[in-house]
């Protein structure tokens, strides 16, 4: 391992991993030609609510308080929503970063709304044509359902995300929806690129020589109309992921940081700073002057930094009135379920908490079957047990019909 790869990675200096994932259901509304759910999935009865509750304990446990937890699926709207509140505030109570990851169906503005009161921080919209949602064709088509997804979340104080799977069917889309996500830049604070893979009931399989971190990045490059420097700050093992943090500035893509001698620097000095996505930027500033102020053998490195950062956004930022956004690219490479590197999967930095602990999100998702359909013994607070059986369903139809709905409750 190199250098300048141990000098700018983030995981094991300022945070411990880059998320967690928490199922809390395994159904969906939706039948995606690249899924990573199990062909059982629409079988499977939810965990019970104290067994969601302790595996967020066991996240805190492993991987300490600001640790960000996806609250996921299937899609965890279709969970009694009174329990998912009920999930997120737990959460949020518990130190940790919730958010919900949904493919925005049932993500109403009530619902967000209720999960922004109790500690939401994120909600991460999945949306691209490998769902087939009708009347729906093209990436540009959806852009129509993204902007109504980002209306239902303005104001409340939660940071939009979308997820995008790439496949061959949208690859030359991706300049232009690149350009719809810096056009909104003053509502999202990350988009990700989740590449093709051959995992779950998926009916695509593996993706072509086309599709890989290169040639995406190739793609926001086109966007941004200019190269732009990658992994300057790493997050996990490299084959996994790549990571660009960006100001969009007059509907110009301009990156934070391009001298991996300055990302080690700032990542050595202000460890509790750079990587939480959750700061405003003039809550940022104010925390690195606060910190400058002391350390006087900073302020040249520092002072060079904001001439090279100036230099590149200036014209744009008098064109902006000063205005500038923050926006962050992630390019995640899944493994294929029959294609699983040993290095990767030890080094990973997505893991999802099971009941046995926290696994590797590629190998989870290759042996998904083995996860989610176990039984289970769940004590509850009162000192009884409850025997949990995933695929038998006793609940009266009434039930049924709810939890497949939606409870709006």
């Amino acid at each position: 391992m190199g250098e300048q790869f141990v000098s700018t990675q983030v995981l094991g200096r300022s945070q411990t991993i880059g998320c967690v994932a928490v199922e809390i259901t395994q159904k969906c509304n939706l039948d995606c030609t690249l899924c990573y759910l199990s062909e059982h999935s629409q079988e499977v009865r939810d965990i019970p609510l104290a067994e969601v509750l302790r595996r967020l304990d066991d996240a805190l446990a492993e991987f300490g308080p600001g640790t960000h937890v996806q609250i996921t699926g299937g899609d965890p709207t279709l969970r009694k929503h009174s329990e998912l509140v009920e999930i997120v505030r737990y959460a949020s109570e518990l130190g940790l970063c919730p958010a919900l990851f949904t493919n925005g169906i049932g993500a109403s503005r009530k619902l967000l709304r209720r999960l922004a009161d109790v500690g939401l921080r994120d909600v991460a919209f999945h949306v691209d044509t490998t769902q087939r949602r009708k009347g729906f064709d093209s990436e540009s088509d959806l852009n129509h359902l993204r902007e109504e997804y980002l209306e239902r979340a303005r104001g409340l104080g939660v940071m939009v995300i979308f997820n995008t799977t790439v496949h061959r069917g949208n690859f030359d889309e991706l300049p232009a929806l690149i350009s719809f996500f810096t056009r909104h830049a003053d509502l999202i604070g990350l988009v990700s690129f989740n590449l093709q893979a051959e995992t779950g009931r998926g009916e695509w399989g593996s993706r072509t020589t086309l599709i890989n971190q290169q040639t995406v990045r190739s793609q926001v490059e086109s966007a941004a109309e200019k190269t732009l420097p990658w992994d300057r700050v790493r997050v996990g093992h490299g084959q996994c992921h790549s990571y660009l943090p960006t100001l969009v500035i007059n509907q110009r893509i301009h990156p934070v940081v391009a001298d991996s001698a300055f990302a080690a620097l700032a990542l050595a000095e202000f460890p509790d700073i750079g990587t939480d996505r959750h700061l405003g930027r003039f809550r940022v500033g104010a925390k690195y002057l606060s910190h400058l102020a002391g350390r006087p053998r900073l302020w040249l490195p520092t002072l060079r930094y904001l001439r090279w950062l100036l230099g590149q956004t200036g014209g744009d930022l008098l064109r902006a009135g000063g205005r500038a956004h923050k926006l962050t690219f992630f390019i995640q490479n899944f493994m294929d379920a029959q294609q699983l590197d040993e290095e990767r999967v030890d080094a990973c930095s997505f893991m999802v908490m099971t009941a046995e602990g926290p696994v590797s999100m590629c190998l989870h998702n290759a042996n998904r079957d083995e996860y989610i359909l176990k039984p289970l013994s769940v004590p509850h607070p009162d000192g009884t047990v409850e025997e949990y059986q995933p695929l038998v369903w006793r609940e009266s139809q009434t039930e049924t019909t709810a939890v497949a709905q939606g409870d709006r409750k």
